[in-house]
Formats: C-alpha cells, structure tokens, sequence
C-alpha cells in the first residue's frame, strides 16, 4: 500500500501528455487508410443503402418506382428525334420494293425503340428474290432498307413451269413464258437446279457450240445432255462433264463433226465417242458399202 502511495503524482505537479497504449493503439488503427475509407464512405453507404432497402421492400412504393421508370423511359422514347417516319428502299426494283414493304408490316410513324431490326431484316429475306438485307435507322426518322437482289442467270423448267435461278440454282422468281427471258439459258430436269454452277461451266465452255445450244438437260440428278439444233444431243459424262466437252470442240474443229448428219454423241466413255447417225446418213452409209436396205412405210 505504500508503494502505491508513493506512485501517486504529488499534488500540484503537471501530468503525463503522452497517451496510453490503448489510446495509441485506437490512433494508429484510425490512421489506417482501409478503416478511414470505411467509416468516411463505406458506413455511410451501407446506411443508405439499408434505408433505401427498407424503402423498396415496401410494395406501394416498389410499384410506384416502376411505374415512374417506365414512364420517364416512354417518355424518352417517345422523343421526335427517335421517331421513324419512312422507310427507305434501295436496290430493289418496284416490284420487289412493294414486296419488301409488305414484308416489314411496320406502322410508321413509331419510335425506333420499337422496331426489331433483326425480325425485319428475317422477314425480308425469306423473299426469293432478296439475296440479303441491311437495316439501318438513319437521322431524320428515316429507316433506310439496302437489298440486294438476286441476279437470274438460267431459266429452269420444271414439271409445274418456268423458274428463274440464281448462280447457286436458289429460285429468284416464276416465269410466264420462256420468250420472257430468251437472253438466259435453259436447264430442264429434276435436280438441275441444284447442278447450276457445273451447267454454267459448260455453258461457257461451249464456245462455237453455244449458238445452237437449246438447252442443257439434268440426267439421273446426276449428270448433263447437251441439246443442240437439228435435234443434236451430246450425251456427257457424270465426271468431267467441260473436259469432255472441251475434247469434243477439239474434235469437231479437226473434222468438222457437229454439221455431219449426226442424232448424237455419247461421251459418257473415256476411250473414244460414240457416234448415233441419222436415218438418212446411215442409209447412205450402208449404200456407200454395198449394202441393201429395205424401207418401209414403217
């Protein structure tokens, strides 16, 4: 008891500034920048956040919340700069714009917020016609259509009519007559349609054949004759319908064969061609070897 007496500061002497090990421990942790960020703006945070979810789990006031929201949203929406008037259409001939307008099925004037340009451009191309559609909405309230069109290339002729092809044998539009269209080529058959690209190859490579051409017609669904003039027909092979064509030129350019009274020329052998004569050649023929024939009415 009496070392503790003595311990005592004597009356009238000054006090110790320096702080307790507690009271210093309490500063330096509040000098922490993670626990000053905390209770500067964290504890606020969380109070008002805490509030504001009291608030809103409240119904009324959740509801009334929404309803503002969707309201400054229509609002804002609604706005005349967002508001498409016309729709422009290009690359498209009439016919094909008045289709293409029927297809988007939008009541102009409405706010571009509301128009699904990926569900117009889908309803666009399911037209034959339309290869692809680009959609753009353009200042002025403007919804500006760029199509591009299909491009016939061959007339296809099918048990129900006539149809007009793309490069790709994709149907592009009907046709009424084949006098229409004499500019294009004809492909007959079933399957011809999807055989296109070779057809157009061998048209190409018909050269001074091409003139004569009446057609091309699909075999099988799996090879081509070719349909010349005076009722000529060259029978191609399944595999390398344009080489054997191209030999065939070659031929008839040494020997002038395609003007000789032939019906045909299969080609679907690699090792030579075969030759089928007309009536009248092989008549003369069989003459030109001392052979007899006999005709009949038949």
């Amino acid at each position: 008891m009496q070392s503790l007496i003595n311990r005592r500061p004597a009356p009238g002497t000054r006090r110790d500034p320096a702080p307790s090990k507690w009271d210093y421990r309490l500063q330096r942790w509040m000098l922490t920048p993670y626990v000053r960020g905390f209770l500067l703006k964290g504890l606020p945070s969380l109070v008002v956040a805490g509030g504001f979810a009291l608030w809103f789990a409240q119904e009324p006031n959740r509801q009334a919340l929404i309803g503002q929201l969707s309201l400054l949203r229509d609002q804002f929406e609604a706005r005349p700069e967002f508001r498409v008037s016309l729709a422009r259409i290009e690359g498209a001939s009439d016919d094909l714009a008045e289709a293409v307008r029927e297809k988007l099925a939008l009541p102009l004037p409405m706010s571009s917020f509301d128009i699904d340009l990926d569900a117009a451009r889908a309803r666009i191309e399911v037209l034959d016609a339309v290869k692809s559609a680009d959609l753009r909405v353009r200042s002025g309230g403007i919804l500006q259509v760029t199509i591009t069109e299909r491009k016939p290339v061959a007339v296809w002729r099918t048990e129900d009519g006539l149809l007009l092809v793309d490069e790709t044998g994709r149907r592009v539009a009907g046709l009424v007559s084949r006098a229409d269209r004499p500019d294009l080529p004809l492909i007959a058959g079933v399957g011809a349609d999807s055989a296109t690209p070779e057809a157009l190859d061998l048209i190409a490579a018909a050269g001074p054949l091409a003139p004569r051409m009446r057609g091309l017609v699909r075999v099988g669904e799996r090879r081509w004759d070719l349909v010349l003039d005076r009722n000529q027909r060259v029978l191609l092979p399944e595999k390398n319908p344009v080489q054997a064509l191209e030999r065939l030129l070659a031929l008839d350019q040494a020997q002038d064969l395609m003007n000789r009274d032939i019906l045909t020329v299969d080609l679907r052998s690699n090792h030579r061609p075969t030759l089928r004569l007309t009536p009248n050649a092989l008549a003369e023929l069989r003459r030109a070897e001392g052979l007899d024939t006999v005709e009949n009415e038949l």
